[in-house]
């Protein structure tokens, strides 16, 4: 088992290495389509603008492939931004293509005098707890997030937790062997790291 991280210039890519490493996992950032060459399981995060983040993975080349990597069904985590993008669009860049792994929308947050972004812990539902990618984790566990839009899946059948702020939204989305969050495992302590040893744990 080999952790490629996508490095794109837009995410907090240290932070998710060593949380990777903390786990025992075997990392190596990811630059270009080559060096996927022996990578089993692939992560996407992100931090930033939807569009930028998207504009960024067509700049090194990355775009096409983590969409073959989806649709081949291998082992793909996405985090914040890089969960935002496996869908179609988003309203913070109107103009920019998501990677359209997933039917879907990424949208802002309603103004109901909330802080936004919604920043801080919060507890998630899961609407689908026998899923592996749960194993070892409390009915309702804390996970850390950071954003101010929030994806809006087509097929809700694919929405594996859900978070209430604002709205209830899908702050976890599984489909086979991808597993997309909008909280950030390696923010997340104890809970985060269980999920990230779930998710080296999915068969390549």
């Amino acid at each position: 088992m080999k952790v490629g991280i996508v490095d794109y210039g837009r995410g907090n890519i240290r932070s998710v290495e060593n949380a990777f490493l903390a786990i025992g996992a075997d990392v190596c950032l990811i630059t270009t389509p080559e060096e996927l060459e022996g990578i089993t399981h692939l992560v996407v995060p992100g931090q930033g603008e939807f569009g930028d983040c998207a504009a960024n993975l067509k700049k090194q080349g990355m775009f096409g492939p983590i969409q073959e990597w989806a649709a081949a069904d291998k082992p793909y985590l996405g985090i914040c931004v890089g969960y935002q993008l496996i869908f179609d669009s988003g309203e913070e860049s109107p103009d920019a293509e998501g990677l359209g792994i997933m039917r879907g929308a990424v949208k802002r947050f309603p103004d109901v005098g909330l802080k936004i972004p919604h920043m801080g812990w919060n507890s998630v539902k899961l609407t689908d707890p026998g899923n592996p990618l749960w194993k070892d984790l409390p009915d309702e566990p804390f996970f850390y997030f950071v954003h101010s839009y929030y994806p809006e899946p087509e097929n809700q059948e694919h929405t594996a937790a859900i978070c209430d702020y604002a709205l209830p939204f899908a702050a976890a989305v599984t489909r086979g062997k991808l597993i997309a969050t909008q909280f950030h495992p390696e923010k997340s302590q104890h809970n985060g790291l269980q999920l990230l040893k779930n998710f080296c744990a999915i068969e390549a």
